[in-house]
């Protein structure tokens, strides 16, 4: 099953049992990090970049379902459809 993508406007929800806060997602990224090693040896990430993700499955933590989400519009997320205003 395919996840839906999540965007600026969009957030999930459990169809099932209405959760929209807690998912454990299962993902695959292959990212490029910039690596700083102080003297001692240690190692920080200081910067990262996302070459590809790709989510494998969501499951909701209140219900156990799996791949049960759809996208539904953030609380103040602006409609792409409506015209915008002018003042």
């Amino acid at each position: 099953m395919t996840v839906p993508a999540l965007t600026a406007e969009t957030r999930w929800r459990c169809t099932l049992c209405g959760n929209l806060t807690r998912f454990d997602v299962t993902r695959t990224a292959r990212v490029t990090e910039f690596l700083h090693f102080d003297l001692a040896g240690d190692s920080k990430v200081e910067e990262t970049e996302v070459l590809s993700e790709t989510v494998e499955s969501v499951r909701c933590r209140w219900c156990n379902a799996v791949d049960q989400v759809e996208l539904v519009a953030r609380p103040g997320a602006e409609d792409p459809e409506a015209p915008a205003e002018q003042g």
